[in-house]
Formats: structure tokens, C-alpha cells, sequence
């Protein structure tokens, strides 16, 4: 059984006879007939999919009821080993729809999804509430100070405990009871905020008729706008809430009135008395949340959480975002008022407001640096991005990346890549996904459709998917990316290094199935990249001429990447604070969301509060996206991540050994051992704040 989650396990197995009966209809039923057991996204149908899920559920109870019922005493192969191996086909489809209802939706597969929700729930439940089960599991453990383990093997018993315990298998049977009826509620809790928060974007649109009104934005942001104003019937432009639409207009669009309205229509998602309103959702998941952990013995969620975190509990989590909120602070606040003085000396009379922030800051760092981040779009043309990130892929460790020939993928706008080693050996299927679309949820992310592990001597390796909502082409233009989203082709990025690159026995401690506060790591340190003259200088070159970005731009660029940099900083450890109010909760929340959040993030506010306004209602990221009690991990990643980079600087950003010995002891480990182990292997001592304060320029 796969740890990351009991839902995501891999196909092996031995098909019942009605299983067999449907394998010629179903193609998840059958082995793959496709290079590299690539998913048949061309086969597959939505009616396939609960079928398969049934049969996955059915397929993993036979192969737990097999370990339960072994005569032979409990050992690490007959019961650990045996569990991780269990459930492949259900890992199979999991993956798949539950991928797809992400970047490919539909009302079909929203119905799918509702259905699955207590019934995945219910078989996970059966399997860690298995009394028999956990006994066998229990004689291993407590037999493991005197059985001749690997280090993976020792972390593998572990985790496999710690699940059971965690999932309460030492709960008595009335509580056991209480614990299946709250995971269920929770489940399908999370799954409505998902979608509630997914509409909410999906459905608002602003259309401008009058082209006055739009005044500052590039010319390639009112092609595309315009082009979703006919794709909808509509003569104009259409804004949205999307990022390659919301972002720009915050930055560069001069009426103030229609940023305003932007601003407020993204900052209240969920909150409008309608079916997708989040606000009570958001209270039930965190009472959900608290009653589980009190059932489990602790006071509060994140007591529960950060036991297996490196920050170990929530003392942990606040000194640091205590530590950050000191540095920073005081230079966010300097920052604010110069973007205040200077909007005042270009005519505002008005004290900044959320809606002027990034028209203003954006404006100011373009006269401060001579530099607007406009001025690197023509530099940024998407096809040359993806030769640039890949090849400093190449540069660093080797690989290699070749358009995939006879791949299925899952929507005609998605690549897939076959990735080789240095050695010319198969390391991965990579499929890129860059632009958004009805039925794709916001933000980028990293996944996988098959993980990584080994099965006696066979390493099956692993099928990755970067999905990202970037700028789309336009009928007269090449998708042309802004920074910010060649920033984010970096981390997403980063997380699939971890996941091709992952080179372990068990699938539920490969790839980026690490701690939560250790898993950015690999991200945000390839996001150091984006301000190197000698990594741009491979790919950066203007779409109409072919002239290599000038080095005066990417002077600018590096002068001016940490602008605002402690009120970018203030504005994580907001969230930061946030996610850890909610989740060190001790009594059942009952009173108001958005007063509650005020009172959460009061000493991380540089800019005005605004009536009404609400983060939580759409924070997916906390509510249904695995960061509960874990937002602080981006800040504390960037910790480690800048302490790793300076090792980088030191030796030389492309130096091979350097970049050896990051992968072997960071990218192909994944969760085999302690994080703090593995990162002091590779650094050779404990990272402290001082890298990221000195990269920062908050010291010198």
C-alpha cells in the first residue's frame, strides 16, 4: 500500500473472472499495450472509471484479507512489504481520474467524483481500522530494534505504523466508529470547497466595450482578452480571474475603477450567499479537522500534523515565521511607503489600496531599474522556455529530453516527452500541460499518472505531468510568458526533477512523497536560476529577430529581484499565520470567517484591510490541497533552498559534481530517510536563516 495516500496504490494482480470478463472494454482492467505503460488517455471513457475503482476497492481487500489470514508469523515481507505492494490497480485509476479532475474536468466526472468520495473513504477506513491487520503490522514493530533492516526499510515500518496509529488503529471500536463518520464528512467537505472554489473563477468575467477604459496593458493582453470575448459571443474584451488575465490587469491597467472591481471579485471567491459560497465549509472542515485530531489524542490539528514534519510542532512553525516577520517587516513597510510617495508625486490623492499596490509598485520598480517586466515577454517565447528548462536539466545532471512519438495524452494541447539518463537508459514520461481552459482548476502544480519503484531487479519508472495555466498564443503571436510564469515553469519544474529523478524500492517514499517542509525544496531552488545571465543566455532570445536578450535587461532583472522582497516576504508569512490559526484551534470555530482571519493576520498587514474581503473561503491550498498546517513550508523551504543555492554559488551554478551530489543525495531519495539527514549529506552541516537574508539583501 502506498502511503501517500491508500487511495493511490499500483496494478499487478490477478483479475477475478468478472474482471477478466471486462478487461477488453476497460482498458484499466488490462495491461497497457502503449510504450512505457503509458496511460491510453485515447481508450479510456468516463464510464470506465467507477467500474475500475470498484474493482481496485475489491482487487485490494482480496490482497489485505491474503496478508490477515497468512498462517506464517508476521515479518517485513509478509505484512510491511505485502501492504505496500497491495492495491496497484486502484493506485492506477486513482491517478488518473483524480488528475484529470484537475487539469480536465467535467460535470460527469464532478458527479464521479461525489460518488467516490465516502466510498474511497470507507475502504481506506476499512484498511487502517483492520484490527488484524495492525496486530501483524504491531509484532513487526515492535520487533524492529532486533530485525537486520535497510534504512528505507526501517523508514518504510515506520511510516507504516505511524499511518495505522495516526488513522486511529488503536482507537477503541466506538471511536473507530466516530472516526470513519468524521474522515467520511471530511472527505466530501474538502471535495465541495474544491469546487465551489473552481467556480468561482470559472464563472466571473468582466466585459469591456469601450476600448478607453483599458488603457496600459500590452497589446498582446487585449488580443487575448478579446479573443475570450468572441469565443463567447461576446464584441469587446473579456477580463477574468484567471492569472494570465488578472495579474497583468493589476500591474498595467491605468483605470483604477476596473482593477478595483477585479480585485474585489478575486478577493471575495466564496463569499457571496450562493451555492458556492465557502465560508461554512471552511468552518465544518476545521472543526472536522479538530475532532479527528481530539479523537486521536491531541489537542489541536497541527499537533497532529507536525509530528511528521521537520519542524516537529507548532513552537517550531511560529518561531520561524516570528524570526521572518522581524527581519522582514521593517523594510515591507519602507517599501510601502515609497510606492505611497511616489504614486502621490504622479497624481494619486488617495492612500494605496490593495487594487493600486502592483499598479503603482509595478510602475515604481520600472523607473527605479529601467526596467518593466514587459520589456522580457518578446524574450520569453514558451517553445524556447521549454528548451531552456530542460537543458539546464541536461546541464546539471545530464538528462535528456525527446518529443514523445505514439504517447496517448489526455487533451490535444498536452506534449509528452520520453526523459533519458546520461547513460541513454529510460528515466521518465514527462507530459507538459501549459494553458488554461474550461475544466482546468487554477495555479500550476506537479503530479504524477505512475510513480516510481522497484520490483526485484525491474525499476518501473515514472510517468510525471507539469500543469500550469500560462499565457496562451494568439492569432498573430507565439505564447509569450511573463517572468513570473518562466518564475513558476522553474518550480513546477523542481518538483518534477524530484519525481523523475527518484530512484527508490517503495513507491510510497519516492519522488516528492517527503515531508511537506522539505518537498519545495527541490522547487524553489530551481526558481534561483531565472535571474542567471548564464542560464538565460541559453534560451532567451527575442521570437522576431533571434537576438540574445541584452545583458542591460538582465542586469536590471538581477538589480531588481529583490524589489518589494519584504513585502513579498510579509505576504507569505501572512498566509503562514493564517493556515496556523485555523489549525491550532482547540475549540469548535463558530463565529465569523472574515473576523477571524483579520484578528489571524493583523501583524503581517502592509496594505489597508478591506471590508468584506476573505483569503480562507478560497484557499485551496489549506482547505483541500494538503497544506493544512503546512503553508509555512514555502518559507521554510526557501530557507533551505538558499543555503543549498550558496553551495551552488560557491562552485560554480552549473558545476557537475555539486549538481551529482544534489541529486544523489536530495532529487533520487525521496522520503527514505530523515530530510535533515539527507540535506546535511548533502551540505554538510544544518542550514541556517543567513544564506536567505544575505540573498535577500535584508543583510549584508
Amino acid at each position: 500500500m502506498n502511503l501517500k495516500s491508500i487511495i493511490f496504490s499500483f496494478m499487478t494482480a490477478t483479475m477475478s473472472l468478472s474482471a477478466l470478463g471486462e478487461a477488453s472494454q476497460n482498458p484499466f482492467l488490462e495491461p497497457y499495450k502503449t510504450p512505457h505503460g503509458a496511460v491510453p488517455f485515447d481508450k479510456i471513457k468516463t464510464e470506465h472509471y467507477l467500474p475500475a475503482f470498484k474493482e481496485g476497492m475489491r482487487q485490494q481487500d482480496k490482497e489485505i484479507a491474503a496478508i490477515v489470514n497468512n498462517p506464517q508469523a508476521p515479518t517485513f515481507q509478509n505484512s510491511i512489504e505485502a501492504l505496500e505492494h497491495s492495491g496497484r490497480l486502484l493506485d492506477r485509476v486513482s491517478h488518473v481520474f483524480y488528475n484529470l479532475h484537475s487539469a480536465d474536468t467535467n460535470d460527469e466526472m464532478e458527479k464521479i467524483a461525489k460518488e467516490l468520495s465516502p466510498l474511497l473513504t470507507e475502504h481506506a477506513n476499512n484498511i487502517s481500522l483492520n484490527e488484524k491487520l495492525f496486530a501483524r503490522i504491531k509484532t513487526v514493530y515492535d520487533q524492529r530494534e532486533h530485525l537486520t533492516l535497510t534504512p528505507e526499510q526501517r523508514t518504510l515500518l515506520q511510516n507504516t505504523y505511524d499511518h495505522f496509529a495516526d488513522n486511529g488503529a488503536n482507537l477503541n471500536e466506538t471511536d473507530k466508529a466516530t472516526y470513519r463518520e468524521l474522515t467520511k464528512q471530511l472527505s466530501a467537505a474538502s471535495l465541495q470547497f474544491e469546487h465551489n472554489a473552481l467556480k468561482e473563477v470559472n464563472d466571473y468575467s468582466l466585459l469591456i466595450t469601450d476600448r478607453s477604459q483599458l488603457q496600459g496593458v500590452s497589446p498582446d493582453f487585449l488580443e487575448a482578452a478579446a479573443e475570450k470575448a468572441k469565443q463567447k459571443g461576446e464584441t469587446g474584451w473579456i477580463l477574468d480571474l484567471s492569472a494570465p488575465s488578472y495579474v497583468p490587469a493589476m500591474k498595467f491597467l491605468d483605470n483604477r475603477d476596473i482593477r478595483q472591481k477585479l480585485y474585489m471579485a478575486f478577493t471575495t471567491k466564496g463569499t457571496h450567499g450562493d451555492a458556492n459560497d465557502n465560508r461554512e465549509t471552511a468552518r465544518n472542515i476545521v472543526n472536522l479537522r479538530l475532532k479527528i485530531a481530539n479523537l486521536l489524542g491531541y489537542k489541536t490539528y497541527a499537533d497532529d500534523v507536525l509530528r511528521h514534519r521537520m519542524a516537529e510542532n507548532s513552537a517550531n512553525v511560529y518561531k520561524l515565521l516570528n524570526e521572518l516577520l522581524t527581519a522582514y517587516k521593517p523594510e515591507a513597510e519602507k517599501e510601502y511607503n515609497a510606492v505611497q510617495t511616489y504614486a502621490n508625486e504622479h497624481g494619486a490623492t488617495f492612500a494605496i489600496q490593495p487594487w493600486d499596490w502592483s499598479y503603482y509598485s509595478e510602475k515604481l520598480k520600472a523607473e527605479k531599474y529601467a526596467f518593466n517586466e514587459d520589456a522580457l515577454r518578446p524574450y520569453f517565447e514558451l517553445d524556447k522556455v521549454i528548451n531552456g528548462v530542460f537543458g539546464l536539466a541536461t546541464k546539471l545532471y545530464g538528462i535528456e529530453f525527446r518529443p514523445a512519438k505514439n504517447i496517448p495524452v489526455y487533451n490535444s494541447e498536452v506534449k509528452a516527452f520520453e526523459v533519458f539518463d546520461k547513460d541513454g537508459k529510460y528515466l521518465a514520461l514527462l507530459y507538459t500541460d501549459f494553458y488554461p481552459r474550461a475544466g482546468k482548476r487554477a495555479g500550476a502544480w506537479m503530479t504524477e499518472f505512475k510513480g516510481q519503484w522497484m520490483d526485484g531487479k525491474i525499476n518501473s519508472r515514472p510517468q510525471i505531468s507539469l500543469v500550469m495555466n500560462f499565457t496562451r498564443p494568439t492569432a498573430s503571436k507565439p505564447a509569450l510568458l511573463t517572468y513570473d510564469e518562466v518564475h513558476t515553469f522553474l518550480h513546477e519544474f523542481g518538483h518534477s526533477l524530484h519525481g523523475m529523478l527518484a530512484n527508490t524500492r517503495y513507491a510510497s517514499l519516492s519522488g516528492t512523497s517527503v515531508y511537506r517542509d522539505f518537498v519545495e525544496l527541490p522547487s524553489q531552488f530551481m526558481e534561483n536560476y531565472g535571474t542567471e545571465k548564464a542560464f538565460l543566455d541559453q534560451f532567451a532570445v527575442n521570437y522576431q529577430t533571434g537576438e540574445k536578450i541584452p545583458a542591460e535587461l538582465i542586469k536590471r532583472l538581477k538589480a531588481s529581484e529583490n524589489y518589494n522582497i519584504g513585502y513579498l516576504c510579509v505576504r507569505q508569512l501572512n498566509f503562514g499565520f493564517l493556515d496556523m490559526a485555523w489549525h491550532t484551534l482547540d475549540q469548535p470555530f463558530t463565529g465569523n470567517v472574515m473576523t477571524f482571519e483579520q484578528q489571524a493576520t493583523q501583524n503581517t498587514n502592509i496594505l489597508p484591510v478591506v471590508d468584506n474581503t476573505c483569503i480562507s473561503t478560497s484557499f485551496s491550498h489549506i482547505f483541500s490541497g494538503g497544506y493544512a498546517a503546512g503553508y509555512y513550508s514555502y518559507k521554510w523551504a526557501e530557507v533551505l533552498e538558499a543555503d543549498a543555492f550558496s553551495v551552488f554559488k560557491k562552485q560554480g551554478i552549473f558545476d557537475p559534481a555539486t549538481a551529482g551530489s544534489f541529486r544523489s543525495n536530495i532529487l533520487s531519495k525521496g522520503g527514505t530517510e530523515a530530510p535533515m539527514i539527507l540535506y546535511k549529506r548533502f551540505r554538510g552541516q544544518e542550514p541556517t536563516i543567513d544564506a536567505l537574508l544575505e540573498a535577500n539583501g535584508i543583510k549584508e
